[in-house]
């Protein structure tokens, strides 16, 4: 099982930079980042739903499930 963080997608998608979302989500621009690459094994749902909220998005626009055996195909 993997989860895939498309937070890049959708930020390009909405025209806003890192440094943007993070002063308007409230986090650091390193946690900020770290959600971004993919460098993080959990997420609290008050960033995620603060996340959605200025980006006016779902988390499933942001979160995809990848099934473990279909990698290996």
């Amino acid at each position: 099982m993997t989860i895939i963080l498309r937070l890049d997608r959708v930020m390009a998608d909405r025209k806003i930079s890192l440094n943007e979302l993070a002063e308007k989500v409230g986090i650091s621009n390193v946690n900020l980042s770290n959600i971004k690459t993919g460098k993080i094994s959990a997420i609290r749902f008050s960033t995620l739903n603060s996340i959605c909220r200025v980006l006016k998005c779902q988390p499933g626009d942001i979160l995809e499930y990848v099934d473990g055996s279909e990698e290996n195909s």
